[in-house]
């Protein structure tokens, strides 16, 4: 199963709750409130995203944490680089390969493919999308996020899903 760390669902979570109210400051115990995830978990999430450039810290009495820049401006992407690194779901998918076949592999092209399509969808879902679904009802937009799949690979079926 390909799946992204719990750290990175919870920094998504982080992002979009500061993304809802943009303008506010949030301190992590608020964060840790509202999005139910564990204070010691939030506060290392808001290092790591404040190391990347994605919010940014205000001091003093009304403190907090705000989003760096337009959530319009962040997308999935950004958030997955923050926490995880950059995207290679194979060992040739990454820059700096240390696989022993690489150089006579007839599947690493294919891979890098692969990569690329998955790091171009998680760019193209920007921040202020996610808010947007979270301030209506809590549940992806799959209609969105279907067709955004769509228009990086116009070939691949469509896929529904019913819920």
């Amino acid at each position: 199963m390909l799946k992204l760390g719990k750290l990175t669902d919870y920094a998504t979570l982080v992002m979009t709750e500061l993304a809802v109210t943009p303008r506010a400051t949030s301190s992590a115990h608020e964060l840790a409130e509202r999005t139910r995830i564990g204070a010691p978990t939030v506060a290392k999430l808001l290092r790591k995203l404040s190391q990347a450039g994605l919010v940014e810290a205000a001091r003093g009495v009304h403190g907090g944490y705000r989003l760096s820049r337009d959530a319009a401006s962040i997308t999935v992407a950004d958030i997955v680089v923050a926490v995880e690194g950059l995207v290679a779901l194979t060992e040739c998918a990454g820059s700096h390969s240390c696989c022993s076949i690489e150089s006579h592999c007839g599947v690493r092209s294919n891979w890098r493919l692969i990569n690329t399509a998955i790091q171009q969808a998680l760019e193209s879902v920007t921040l202020a999308q996610m808010a947007t679904g979270a301030r209506r009802s809590n549940q992806p937009e799959q209609a969105t996020i279907e067709m955004q799949l769509h228009r990086i690979n116009p070939t691949a079926p469509e896929h529904r899903t019913t819920r």
